[in-house]
């Protein structure tokens, strides 16, 4: 993300679509929305199982107002409205397979919204959808509204309150791209796009799909569910497997009436997203959405919210069907990852436990390790090649290309010359070979634990050996 633009805030993109164009649109939405979790999270979002009185200004814990930080990604700038007022643009390139091979981060969120209230909202609803295009795998995170994150530019907060901060003081792309930037910062991972979603479209959907099946783990009795507006409107389920419309899906996904209380709800809500993503896939309901594309596009334009444009929307919905259930992940940052604090001002809030969610972030966002051949006697093959290895130091660290060489020379790697390399910046230890060593450099990737990609060949070596491995801050001698 560019954190260095201040463009100021522009007034948002309208779109239109040929009604073929808004089946097949609204089609993508629900499979992206659904598929990737996006769905269900908007519908979520309204969890506000708490009355919340939202105040005209934003007021910190130490009764002054902040201004925004201008810096923010440009690419937040103009969200999509899905608004049938103005003529979208949509390529032959939106039916070809997703190009892109890098892992695309999504963040939904569920926007807050009550007694058809058009003023700033929090998020009830965070999830961070993570998808690796080529492995063809995906995970959801899901994350506590109270969890207690420093607000870029605004302090520290609950986070399901950035995007009312954002919206309140008129950040540069509004709520949404305060809302991307403090996630990101948080989970030290970039989020390439983002959806906001109210719960009405969820409701409609679920209908149009005719229901969807749920196994009730246990019976929710939840006398203070809230409608919508400011008062109640009971729940009850028993535990057992039910069909449920899209106003019981709702209050199922919304209810904390439960022992986990929002920790529960997460898991549900995600139950509900690959109920629905279920049901779309396994009865090949793709041309009966297309049929109720008008009726779609009509809950849509309301209340979804983007920054992609129909293109990516439609090869990341495609992308997403292909993606099989098994290779989808669906965590909540529970108690596990959090400790439960009261903040000066009385509030119950979660402070994240930051070794445990970076441990939790390389798990879900980190790409698979690349598998390697085994090749038989591998140690001696590669001294068979007798290949001169220089090792020169690319860090700040003194002395760790002499201690590398003392490590490789214990595994009978020729070690010839040590220096220093050109710069002590590198972040990756790098392997390049002037020759052809095969067993060589796959033998050093064992020994140091190199990335096979991070090997690459050259000609006409500055010295006298044949591979030359340049140490990277990612190596330690062990």
């Amino acid at each position: 993300m560019t954190e260095d633009s201040s463009l100021t805030r522009r007034s948002r993109s309208r779109i239109r679509l040929p009604l073929w164009g808004v089946g097949l649109l609204a089609l993508v939405i629900t499979l992206l929305l659904v598929g990737t979790a996006v769905w269900l999270y908007r519908t979520i979002e309204a969890i506000a199982a708490d009355t919340v009185v939202i105040e005209p200004v934003f007021i910190t814990s130490t009764g002054t107002r902040v201004q925004p930080n201008p810096a923010v990604n440009t690419q937040f700038e103009n969200p999509t409205l899905f608004n049938p007022e103005a003529q979208p643009v949509i390529t032959s390139n939106a039916f070809q397979p997703w190009a892109g091979q890098e892992r695309v981060n999504i963040l939904l969120l569920g926007i807050d919204q009550r007694c058809d209230e058009t003023g700033p909202t929090r998020t009830d609803s965070i999830m961070v959808v993570t998808i690796d295009p080529v492995a063809k795998t995906a995970a959801a995170l899901s994350i506590p509204r109270d969890l207690w994150v420093e607000v870029p530019g605004f302090g520290v907060d609950s986070i399901n309150s950035a995007h009312f901060i954002g919206e309140v003081n008129e950040y540069p792309g509004g709520g949404p791209a305060l809302a991307v930037k403090t996630v990101a910062a948080t989970l030290g991972v970039p989020i390439d796009y983002y959806v906001t979603v109210n719960f009405d479209a969820f409701v409609e959907v679920v209908d149009l799909i005719g229901g969807i099946t749920i196994t009730v783990p246990e019976t929710i009795d939840d006398l203070k569910y809230p409608d919508r507006c400011y008062g109640y409107d009971p729940f009850h389920i028993e535990a057992g497997t039910h069909q449920m419309d899209g106003q019981t899906a709702l209050k199922y996904a919304r209810t904390r009436a439960t022992f986990g209380g929002d920790v529960d709800r997460a898991a549900r809500q995600q139950q509900v997203v690959l109920a629905v993503r279920d049901k779309v896939l396994s009865l090949n309901m793709i041309p009966q959405l297309i049929g109720q594309s008008l009726e779609l596009w009509f809950t849509f334009q309301n209340n979804v919210q983007t920054n992609m444009v129909p293109d990516q929307a439609i090869q990341l919905a495609l992308l997403a069907q292909d993606i099989p259930r098994a290779n989808i992940q669906t965590v909540v940052i529970d108690y596990t990852y959090v400790f439960n604090e009261t903040t000066p001002d009385g509030r119950q809030v979660l402070v994240p436990n930051r070794d445990k969610i970076r441990q939790l972030r390389e798990q879900l966002f980190a790409p698979p390790a690349i598998p390697t051949p085994v090749i038989e006697n591998l140690p001696e093959r590669a001294a068979a090649e007798q290949a001169r290895v220089a090792v020169y130091n690319g860090t700040s660290q003194f002395g760790l290309a002499a201690a590398t060489e003392a490590y490789l020379q214990r595994h009978n790697i020729n070690v010839t010359e040590i220096g220093n390399a050109d710069a002590a910046t590198y972040r990756t230890t790098q392997i390049i070979d002037f020759g052809s060593h095969p067993f060589t450099t796959r033998y050093l990737t064992q020994l140091m634990g190199i990335p096979p990609l991070n090997v690459s060949t050259g000609i006409n070596p500055d010295g006298d050996y044949d591979v030359l491995i340049i140490i990277g801050d990612d190596w330690d001698v062990p």
